[in-house]
């Protein structure tokens, strides 16, 4: 773990009028604002198009170009801002697929949005053929080997499988070239930094390494320098990380109990779209999921216990609209989008502030209106408190008419 030249500052403002967001980016960074002006392979730029995306987002603009270029960056922008598919966009133009082995490697911190990632890079990638891979645990094992055996472009997985598969020799790492950290914040938590060390000491030294997110605590931008050599930063000013377009509201409930009725209260708006309710614990996702049911409400729901397949068939009715209420934890907060949602309810609080942009990120993508409500009791009034100072924002009183807002 050789690397240790400091980050490049990001002392370089700049603001994209279109998307309303001010940058602070690395001197060289220069916004590319068209696709074409970013000098793609010709199959990658059908395969662009093809994905309905006509030009480049605000961090799309400032980080492909760098990415494609071989340099090591950091790359913070909010939820649905576009973040997948500039790994997307950048890897392909990297890939040479004459090669048939892994050429990047991305690790992220749940099955699904590693599952996300890959189907992204297979959508943008067609006319390319290119070979992605979902490498994630509480799959067959076998399976997962044997698709590594017959050869992968790019893999995008779960630290501990992917790390299963390069000590056995299924995944080689001889010719990855990139190694991309997605939802970096949470992936150099705890449960992850381990892992990820062990991943990395197999790569080859002189790989490239992208780390992307929508919040950098200090202490991960500390530990960047022991895997990153002067990386350049795009990073989104933290005062604009709320979501333009996101109106915030909070609904006081003196007691735990009484959140199931304001629940129900609500039921006849949730559907109106679709809803996203965050629990913090999966065994309150099962009772307030069997509750709802008791009382006829269609609700369906997901967290990190339920077998794989389970939590695939979830998310397929999901997002097909076959389900219009899902009741989660936190599994769902980061990087999964469903451009229905455009509206999420904390049941509880998240216990992280960083967890809150990211769980109120899932409605209005990409623009689009969406409304967060926050169920508080007295004793959250400190935390929500402390949520709209972290993020200049205001979480007023829930109005009547907050239907006609959705």
């Amino acid at each position: 773990m050789a690397k240790s030249r400091p980050a490049a500052a990001a002392a370089n403002p700049s603001y994209d009028a279109e998307e309303g967001l001010s940058f602070e980016t690395s001197e060289s960074i220069k916004p590319t604002t068209s696709f074409e002006a970013m000098g793609l392979k010709e199959t990658l730029l059908r395969g662009v198009y093809q994905f309905g995306f006509e030009k480049p987002s605000a961090i799309q603009q400032r980080a492909i170009a760098p990415i494609v270029q071989g340099r090591d960056v950091i790359a913070q922008a909010q939820s649905g801002t576009g973040k997948t598919s500039m790994i997307a966009v950048s890897l392909l133009q990297l890939l040479d697929s004459q090669v048939l082995e892994p050429q990047s490697l991305i690790l992220s911190p749940t099955r699904e949005l590693a599952g996300q990632t890959t189907k992204t890079i297979q959508a943008m990638g067609e006319f390319m053929k290119v070979r992605a891979h979902t490498c994630v645990g509480g799959t067959n094992l076998g399976k997962d080997m044997g698709l590594l055996d017959a050869g992968q472009h790019i893999v995008s997985g779960t630290p501990g499988r992917v790390f299963d598969m390069i000590k056995r020799r299924n995944l080689k790492t001889r010719s990855i070239k990139t190694l991309v950290l997605d939802e970096a914040d949470e992936m150099l938590n705890k449960g992850f930094k381990e892992q990820i060390y062990d991943v990395y000491r197999y790569l080859p030294p002189d790989t490239q390494v992208v780390l992307v997110s929508a919040t950098l605590p200090g202490e991960v931008l500390e530990m960047t320098g022991k895997f990153m050599t002067e990386p350049l930063r795009v990073l989104v000013k933290r005062d604009e990380l709320t979501l333009e377009g996101i109106k915030q509201f909070f609904v006081a409930v003196e007691k735990e109990e009484w959140k199931f009725d304001t629940l129900c209260d609500l039921y006849d708006t949730l559907t109106i779209t679709q809803a996203v309710i965050f629990c913090n614990t999966k065994k309150k996702v099962d009772w307030l999921t069997d509750k709802m049911r008791q009382n006829n409400f269609t609700v369906s729901s997901m967290h990190g216990d339920m077998p794989q397949k389970e939590r695939d068939a979830i998310m397929g009715e999901f997002r097909g609209g076959n389900s219009r209420v899902l009741i989660s934890t936190d599994v769902w907060a980061r990087g999964l989008d469903v451009q229905q949602v455009s509206l999420v309810i904390n049941y509880d609080l998240p216990n992280s502030r960083e967890l809150y942009i990211h769980r109120i990120g899932r409605s209005g993508r990409y623009g689009r209106k969406g409304v967060a409500i926050n169920f508080v009791r007295s004793d959250d009034v400190r935390i929500l408190r402390d949520i709209e100072q972290f993020y200049s924002t205001q979480i007023d009183e829930m109005p009547m008419n907050v239907a006609d807002l959705i």
